[in-house]
């Protein structure tokens, strides 16, 4: 006993080492990780679960949208600079990880869907003390839960050939797997369908007498066993019924679902009956979908000869269309039922629709699609169910959610980044339908950061330029230059930009000087497009665009004050509608100007410095050259002040012979004026100086006057 105690602490003591040893080599710089859901919390160093060669963190769930909080313990937080987990699309990252005082790290997720998620872990992004990189470690997780299934059926009858239905009765019927193909036992076959949330099962005996259905299902999720491994199968579902025959012989047909068309109708097709005694060889035999006489006439059934198995070989020939939701086919003898069967006439698959559903917009049949794209495809028609539909060169995407019916099929495929083909044809199974996808190429404006302005030395991104542009300098032309490696990207395709330019020049007054647009250019993406060996180049812009080489008044020619008006726009006839502009004004901006003033100033106050005397009062004539100074933050807005040189006559309009204070000096003014644009009269006040030639003498002067612009 005691050789046994010991051994049996031996292996514990390996079997733990060998968990520790995982965990270790897993998480560099972790002694524990705990993760509480609900009420109970698990551990990595004794809840891990080796599954798929992997160890793996278990824990229990009861809802597909638990909240965690998950606590890291390291081994030492000295050696840790920073902790981060990266995001995942099986969670959302509530709290970011916090240290806790530098005992433990704690964050909180919440899961998306623990039931369907596949290879769910958390990724921590690790980085060292002393390190320049950090490290990734992987905590991979195991969740599991449990699930209870049963079925209840209200009566225990069933007939042979009969279908019944019954509820699987479930806590969690997003666990179950389902059955869509029939699975046959001995006794009876059974399937798993859903429908509005609600798992149905679908039985059908096949013997006579007391027999047990045992429904074996599986599960998405597992549940532990005592052992603590996973399991997805759920304990066997056993259920005893009694199969009775039906009222009349019902015979298995190995065909399922015939098609009706010419072949069927007049030559027919070979099937196989069950024998039955009263079955007569050589005989035909009327099919009816109503036991009573008077019926209209679904099919005729020839029977040819026995064959082994119990079977007898047949021909049948169809005539309408039945199916066996409809409920069952009368085989008899003249207006006599002698047997019942069951399958169904369906009309030969065609097509009489297609549509196409793009990201962001309704459903189209204009079946055009482009290089790495994700659409949905909407076929509608008749007996779709028993087509096999594909097309060629593309991957089916398509999810079990979306619609298969007889009357319409959706699928969703991915067009691929590097297709060759314009055409993409639509097969079902290895016959071309006569339908196809065509393939064209991305035809959207994208926004101008591939175009460049330059109006002086240096290229400028015209998305990111602001408008008005003042700009002091000659403009001696204006390019465009356009750089096609950023229209297209692995991530995003545009396709060749097709734009118009439009010029308008005005002058400092606001009058036109020249008009003109710069139409059809078309601007190819460059070689770095994956789509770049398929354009068509002809006609693509490959040089700089120069406005002087259209207009007849060069940008060099114009005045100051000009306005060279830029719009750039994408051709709305190319992209239906969509169009982006671009304006831009470049304004040919001056800081000073000069001009020669005849002003009449009245009044004015002069002081001569010889002798020491003020005088003046009277109305005397200025003629000044001086210069005007622009607002460097207007257009066209002189500031209320100006400076000048010239010529005064002082006195000059008092013409009696005793005036002997009239002379002529040579200033420096300045004028201090209210600005109004366009005007040619005006009242400065003047401030200045000069010499006066008469007198000799120096003298300063200040008063207001009458100003006349030339």
């Amino acid at each position: 006993m005691r050789n046994y105690l010991f051994k049996f602490l031996l292996f514990s003591v390996i079997i733990f080492s060998a968990v520790l040893q995982t965990f270790s080599n897993d998480s560099l710089f972790f002694r524990e990780l705990e993760l509480s859901i609900d009420t109970s919390t698990y551990y990595f160093t004794k809840d891990t679960i080796q599954f798929q060669q992997r160890t793996q963190l278990g824990f229990q769930y009861s809802q597909n949208t638990e909240t965690c909080e998950v606590r890291i313990y390291p081994k030492s937080s000295m050696l840790i600079e920073d902790l981060a987990l990266l995001p995942s699309s099986g969670f959302d990252i509530l709290d970011s990880v916090l240290n806790v005082n530098n005992a433990y790290y704690r964050f909180r997720v919440r899961f998306k869907d623990l039931t369907n998620a596949e290879f769910l872990s958390f990724n921590l992004s690790v980085k060292e003390k002393g390190d320049t990189a950090s490290h990734i470690n992987v905590v991979n997780l195991f969740p599991y839960t449990t699930t209870q299934a049963g079925i209840f059926p209200a009566d225990d009858e069933l007939f042979i050939g009969e279908e019944k239905t019954f509820d699987l009765v479930t806590d969690n019927p997003e666990n179950i797997k389902l059955l869509t193909d029939w699975v046959q036992t001995d006794n009876f076959d059974y399937r798993l369908t859903a429908l509005n949330g609600q798992i149905k099962v679908h039985v059908l005996p096949r013997k006579l007498g007391r027999q047990v259905l045992e429904l074996r299902l599986n599960t998405r999720r597992p549940f532990l066993n005592s052992n603590g491994s996973p399991v997805f199968d759920l304990p066997v579902i056993s259920h005893s019924f009694s199969v009775k025959q039906s009222r009349l012989v019902f015979l298995n047909i190995d065909k399922g679902e015939v098609t009706l068309d010419d072949q069927t109708r007049m030559a027919g097709i070979e099937v196989q009956l069950d024998d039955y005694p009263s079955l007569q060889i050589g005989k035909t035999y009327r099919i009816e979908a109503q036991e009573k006489p008077g019926g209209a006439l679904i099919a005729e059934l020839f029977t040819r000869s026995k064959i082994t198995n119990n079977r007898v070989l047949c021909q049948l020939r169809v005539y309408n269309y039945h199916r066996k939701s409809g409920g069952y086919l009368y085989i008899k003898d003249g207006d006599e039922a002698k047997f019942i069967t069951n399958f169904s006439i369906t009309p030969k698959t065609a097509i009489t629709k297609i549509s196409i559903l793009h990201e962001g917009v309704d459903w189209t049949q204009n079946l055009d699609v482009h290089p790495g794209e994700t659409v949905d495809i909407k076929i509608e028609g008749e007996a779709l169910h028993k087509a096999k539909f594909h097309f060629e060169d593309v991957k089916d995407v398509s999810t079990d959610s979306l619609i298969r019916n007889e009357n319409m099929v959706i699928y969703k495929i991915r067009i691929p980044i590097d297709i060759t083909k314009k055409k993409i044809q639509l097969y079902n199974r290895s016959a071309i339908t006569g339908y196809a996808l065509n393939v064209v190429e991305y035809q959207r404006p994208r926004p101008f950061d591939y175009i460049l302005v330059n109006y002086g030395d240096i290229n400028r991104n015209l998305a990111s330029l602001k408008s008005p542009v003042l700009y002091k300098h000659t403009v001696k032309d204006v390019f465009f230059n356009f750089v096609p490696n950023r229209i297209d990207d692995q991530g995003q395709l545009y396709g060749k930009q097709y734009l118009s330019i439009e010029i308008k020049i005005t002058g400092s007054n606001g009058q036109l000087i020249e008009m003109k647009t710069i139409d059809n250019l078309v601007v190819c993406p460059g070689e770095n497009s994956p789509r770049y060996q398929y354009y068509d180049r002809k006609n693509c812009v490959n040089d700089a665009i120069s406005l002087n080489s259209y207009l007849s008044k060069k940008t060099y020619d114009l005045e100051d004050w000009a306005k060279i008006e830029l719009t750039v726009k994408t051709r709305d006839d190319k992209y239906d509608g969509e169009e982006i502009t671009k304006k831009l004004d470049i304004i040919l901006q001056k800081t000073y100007s000069f001009d020669i003033d005849v002003s009449f100033p009245a009044g004015l106050i002069t002081y001569k410095t010889k002798p020491d005397e003020f005088g003046g009062l009277g109305v005397s004539m200025a003629m000044i050259a001086q210069f005007s100074f622009y607002n460097p933050n207007k257009i066209a807005k002189l500031r209320p002040y100006k400076v000048g040189a010239g010529f005064v006559a002082l006195n000059a309009f008092n013409l009696s012979e005793n005036n002997t204070s009239r002379d002529l000096g040579i200033v420096i003014l300045g004028s201090i004026l209210p600005v109004k644009s366009g005007s040619k009269l005006s009242f400065p006040l003047y401030l200045g100086g000069g010499y006066l030639v008469s007198e000799k003498t120096w003298f300063w002067l200040i008063g207001p006057g009458i100003r006349v612009q030339l």
